[in-house]
């Protein structure tokens, strides 16, 4: 069968999109017995036992006629026989007719071989050109803070078979950024050493556009704020008619460096140094910049008032090729001005305002409808988060998803026939659901998931809004991929089953779970989970460990498979512990503005309360709770909402196990913090009564403190001066730093499992 040869399969370490659970008959795992093997932590981390299946990169074609993968290639379709020859065979991209899975090889790995070398390119990405007579290969990539934005990009011609590297003769081995192809397939563009470059494919000319980077000034790309906290990284966009590029300059020697030590790698320390604006620091200075091709002169947009108290966090072409939408945001991120600009004199027209009382935190681009008259444009002006479709001037805008809930996410529009596909969950926060609107506001917020998937659901929309790659899961059920035709919902291919994982979860002591919904002070009502044992027994006592969140990035109380987590989880229910989460006000939970926005200048002060009240609650409603054995543990975010429980409700919370916290937030980026907290100079005292360090004296408990030293994001230094102020007031704590691991503390061998062995003996040891 052509599925066969479409599924890869590999280990999962985290599960970072949303799955569900809709078997079809021939995929239900076999009834057996539970067995009285306990899971393990080298069950889980070390030998992977309980790996997902894996469907590689999927890519629709951009007329919806199917999609293409990255697949490993057929040796015997490439003429390879010899046994010493066949070591690395490389991978092909292959495409997949949705209609009936057939597959074709557009590209043999074969055709990846350069002329000087044996064995085919590895292939990180891949692009194609607009009439796919070409494809743009990038490999070789190399890590820039969180993701591999640098390396080699090579070019494909379909016609000829020829295969070139970009940028000439002379060109470093990993030094390429965000390559892509004109709209005419005849040149591409990229970054180098924060410079943007023309390639002519026809005969490899390079064109170098600017010329001004060094001394902190950096074109077509990001400072580590931005990519952070925007979600940005490739910083130029090529104009409809290939004529221009619109690129983003930023000015980072306003900002002070923050320096990172690496005392394990060589003999001697070494250094990395990088632009990093703390709070109330200086900010790197944005402008948009938009470039003639064929002269390399730059025409710069006049945006009013623009300074380093200013942030640009979104740019794109308005539908045409003789202006560009600049959205302008203040610092306080209390609004957002969106400013058409002349691409030949830089003049501005201002033709909408986003503005709130609080925070803007979602920043989106807007999307244009092909005749340019209109744009898709998400906001939160009804007290609730909706899509809009806004005239080219902003005079009139119609919401396109009206009601008292949220959409959490765009899919995609289908212009051809007048939808807009969204995912919302208007009666149940905890879990996804597919709806499409008409663009003319005749029909609304129509549902398009059966109710047969409740859980989350997620879908890989193809352009045209007819198909789609549907994963759905549930909170105790793995994910299952199949391919659809969206109208009706039509199942045509199950893409993957998770047979076997299904089969070992059934065999598995399973524990009893439940969303609840418990009622804060002020009688806000608050979402969590509930995980116990399978042998549970309501007239026991059971310690409880709470698995926490609690800030604007992370909603903690879904119903969504969890991959590793949930098995961890799991075992700790066999060990006699109950599991619970809890999502506080500020989470991004789907419930309206007022929700979301009720933190700010006060981030970890109501929500800490709203973590303790809700403990309170549980422990009255279900007497099998133990007060007196209480533990929480958290990361990042989740990290410092760990110690304000320790050190604000000393009283309640007796364990906990504190991962990469921001101990105090004036160290952490201006971008994310004064956001949510405000300026410095308006919120001082929130910043204080906020941070965790103000109350470390507090500390009654057990304590497990969890850093990397290569941390980039969360910086070490602020558990430094966390572990000074416990010294100062005699607060015992345990501590472990792991050596140039970074945020995520995942790097180097044995860390995962070191780190899970470690936090589960900390709480069999104090909260037993």
């Amino acid at each position: 069968m052509f599925i066969n040869k479409f599924l890869r399969w590999g280990a999962l370490t985290t599960i970072s999109i949303s799955l569900i659970a809709c078997q079809s008959t021939n995929e239900q795992a076999t009834t057996k017995s539970v067995t009285t093997v306990p899971l393990t932590l080298e069950r889980i981390y070390e030998e992977s036992e309980f790996s997902s299946q894996w469907l590689g990169q999927i890519r629709w074609l951009a007329d919806g006629s199917g999609y293409t993968a990255i697949e490993k290639s057929n040796k015997a379709a490439i003429g390879e026989t010899d046994s010493e020859q066949t070591t690395n065979v490389g991978e092909d991209i292959v495409f997949y007719d949705p209609n009936s899975l057939d597959r074709q090889v557009l590209i043999f790995a074969e055709q990846l071989i350069p002329s000087n070398k044996e064995t085919p390119l590895s292939i990180d990405n891949y692009l194609w050109s607009d009439d796919r007579s070409q494809v743009l290969i990038y490999t070789n990539s190399k890590k820039v803070w969180r993701s591999k934005s640098r390396g080699d990009y090579w070019i494909l011609n379909l016609l000829t078979n020829k295969l070139i590297q970009l940028g000439g003769k002379a060109v470093k081995e990993s030094s390429l950024m965000f390559a892509k192809f004109s709209p005419d397939g005849k040149k591409v563009a990229y970054v180098v050493d924060n410079n943007i470059y023309v390639e002519t494919i026809k005969n490899n000319n390079i064109t170098q556009l600017t010329f001004d980077a060094g001394n902190g000034l950096i074109n077509g790309l990001f400072d580590w704020v931005y990519e952070e906290e925007f979600s940005i990284r490739d910083g130029f966009r090529w104009s409809p008619d290939g004529k221009s590029i619109a690129y983003w300059q930023l000015d980072t020697s306003g900002s002070k460096d923050f320096i990172m030590i690496n005392n394990t790698d060589e003999l001697y320390p070494t250094l990395t140094t990088f632009p990093y604006p703390k709070v109330g620091e200086e900010n790197a200075l944005a402008k948009i910049g938009i470039v003639n091709v064929k002269s390399a002169k730059t025409t710069w947009a006049k945006l009013p008032n623009n300074s380093r108290e200013m942030y640009v966090p979104r740019m794109n072409w308005s539908g045409n090729s003789e202006q560009v939408l600049i959205q302008h945001v203040n610092r306080k991120q209390d609004t957002n001005k969106l400013y058409l600009t002349n691409i030949n004199t830089g003049a501005v027209d201002l033709i909408l305002t986003e503005q709130e009382e609080t925070f803007l935190d979602f920043y989106d681009d807007a999307k244009w409808l092909e005749n340019g008259t209109d744009f898709i444009w998400k906001s939160e002006r009804s007290g609730w988060r909706h899509i809009y479709k806004v005239s080219r001037d902003g005079s009139t805008m119609v919401n396109l998803t009206p009601g008292e809930f949220d959409i959490t996410d765009l899919q995609t529009i289908d212009e051809k026939n007048g939808w807009i596909y969204f995912i919302a969950s208007p009666n149940n926060v905890a879990q996804r659901y597919l709806y499409r609107s008409k663009l003319d506001g005749s029909l609304s917020n129509q549902r398009i998931t059966p109710e047969q998937y409740s859980g989350s659901n997620r879908y890989q929309m193809s352009p045209d809004g007819q198909w789609a790659i549907h994963t759905h899961s549930s909170f105790a059920q793995p994910s299952q991929k199949q391919l659809i035709k969206v109208e009706a919902h039509q199942s045509k291919h199950l893409l993957m089953g998770n047979k076997k994982l299904n089969e070992q979860l059934a065999v598995l002591a399973k524990p009893q779970h439940e969303f609840f919904q418990v009622t804060a002070q002020d009688g806000v009502v608050l979402d969590g989970y509930i995980m116990r044992p399978a042998d549970f027994d309501a007239s026991k006592e059971y310690p409880i460990i709470f698995y926490v969140y609690g800030e604007p990035a992370g909603q903690t109380a879904q119903d969504k498979w969890r991959g590793n987590a949930y098995f961890w989880d799991q075992m700790l229910t066999e060990q006699g512990f109950i599991v619970a989460s809890i999502d506080n006000r500020g989470t991004p939970a789907p419930k309206g503005r007022e929700w979301r926005k009720s933190i700010y200048g006060a981030v970890g002060i109501l929500s800490s309360r709203d973590q303790a009240d809700a403990l309170k609650a549980m422990a009255e409603r279900w007497s099998y709770i133990d007060l007196d054995r209480v533990g929480i543990w958290g990361h990042s975010g989740g990290g410092s909402m760990t110690l304000n429980m320790l050190f604000r409700y000393p009283q309640l919370y007796k364990v906990g196990i504190s991962l990469a916290p921001v101990a105090d937030q004036r160290l952490y980026d201006s971008i994310y913090q004064e956001r949510y907290s405000g300026l410095l100079s308006d919120y001082a005292e929130g910043y204080k009564q906020g941070s965790p360090i103000t109350h470390a004296k507090n500390l009654q408990g057990k304590l497990l403190l969890v850093h990397g030293t290569g941390d980039d994001n969360v910086h070490y230094q602020g558990t430094e001066r966390l572990i000074n102020e416990l010294i100062k007031h005699n607060r015992q704590f345990d501590f472990m730093s792991y050596p140039n691991r970074s945020h995520g503390i995942r790097e180097g061998e044995g860390t995962t499992l070191h780190l899970k062995t470690m936090m589960t003996n900390y709480f069999n040891e104090h909260l037993k």
